[in-house]
Order: structure tokens, then C-alpha cells, then sequence
């Protein structure tokens, strides 16, 4: 593969973080001396942060909606800054990118309070060059348009650029801005790992495949 950029998703591609959200809302409910059963949990984890606070209220929660999420996020803050930590070989592929003088971009979903703290526990926020968010891009990642801004902010044209997802709509919308797509497993989205296989460019399980 022959690129000037790399840009990369941060939960389930940087990061193994997709757990982190069904912890959340066990500490939420277990706080408040219910109960929750891990089919409870995961239902709520795949759940719009409106429609898990209808599911807590029906289990008995008072608290509202702005204490729980306010809470939620105090905790996700924590986690991300404490308790979260890169996939493997990541650090080392961002090394080596960094020693092919490759600029890099973060594309993420995830707001800068949680990305910045947790790479900077990582020590890979100075590896970055640029980050976006798809707040700032006005879109989520059905959408190419995170890709776009981050080519912009980068200066390298989108087909000098190859990103780095481990869901099929974001590797569909990186081909959509005219990207190189490169599929990342992660085991929360393994359900999807032959349409992904098929969708991107390349697929790997680790960082260390691209380094071969």
C-alpha cells in the first residue's frame, strides 16, 4: 500500500472501548441497588441514550434525564482516562508510520474529552497531526464526510489517504470519499466480519499485518 495519510477510527480500531458502555450501565444501576443481568445490559448498551433512561425509570430509577447522563459521562471521562488502553501493535504502527514521515489523522465519533485523555494514557496523542470528530463534521459516519475534513486538515488528497475502521459504515463511507479502506476486527463487531472482509481494501486482524 502507497499513502501520504492515515486517518483512523479511535473505539474498536485504536482502542478496544466497545466494553465500556455496558460497564457504564451496570455501575449506573448497581449505584442505585438494581440489579442488572448482562442480557439487560447489552440491551441498553445498543439502546440511544433517550431510550436507556425510559428502560432505567421502568426499573426504578428517579434521577433525571440530565443527572443520569451527566453521571454516564462523568464515568465514561474516567474510563477513558483511566481504564482503556490500545490494541495491539498499535503504538508500534504508529511509530512506524511517523518513521515514513506518513501524516496521520484521528476520525472519530467520540468527543475530544474522551479521545484526548485517552491517548494521552496511551502516549499516542502526539503522534497525531489532526483530529476530527463527526460533531465537527457535521455528520456521522454513514456519511464521508469525516474522512474529507480530515484529508482537508492533513492537505492530502482523499486517494493519497487510507482509513482505518472496524465497522462496514464507516469503511463504506471512507471508499465513498475515494480512500483505501482497511478493515479492523474487533470482537464487538465480528458479526460483520465477512461483509467488512468483502467491503474493504484489506482486512486485518492486528496492526503488525501492516507493518509485514
Amino acid at each position: 500500500m502507497n499513502f501520504s495519510a492515515a486517518i483512523f477510527d479511535l473505539d474498536g480500531t485504536l482502542v478496544d472501548s466497545n466494553a465500556v458502555w455496558k460497564k457504564i450501565d451496570i455501575i449506573l444501576l448497581q449505584r442505585r441497588g438494581i440489579k442488572c443481568s448482562d442480557e439487560l445490559a447489552d440491551r441498553m448498551t445498543s439502546m440511544t441514550y433517550e431510550d436507556a433512561f425510559v428502560e432505567m425509570q421502568k426499573l426504578g430509577v428517579k434521577d433525571s434525564f440530565e443527572e443520569i447522563l451527566k453521571e454516564f459521562n462523568e464515568l465514561a471521562v474516567d474510563e477513558y482516562r483511566h481504564n482503556i488502553f490500545l490494541k495491539d501493535y498499535a503504538v508500534e504502527y504508529l511509530t512506524y508510520l511517523k518513521g515514513q514521515s506518513v501524516k496521520i489523522a484521528l476520525a472519530t465519533a467520540s468527543p475530544k474529552e474522551l479521545y484526548e485523555p485517552v491517548l494521552r494514557h496511551n502516549h499516542a496523542y502526539s503522534y497525531f497531526d489532526a483530529f476530527c470528530t463527526t460533531d465537527e463534521a457535521g455528520r456521522d459516519k454513514n456519511s464521508p464526510d469525516i474522512y474529507l475534513l480530515a484529508a482537508s486538515k492533513l492537505g492530502v488528497a482523499p486517494d493519497e489517504c487510507v482509513v482505518f475502521e472496524d465497522v462496514l459504515k464507516g469503511i463504506f463511507s471512507a471508499k465513498n470519499a475515494g480512500m483505501t479502506a482497511v478493515g479492523v476486527y474487533d470482537r464487538y463487531t465480528a458479526e460483520d466480519i465477512v461483509t467488512i472482509r468483502a467491503a474493504a481494501d484489506k482486512f486485518i486482524m492486528n496492526f503488525s499485518e501492516m507493518m509485514k
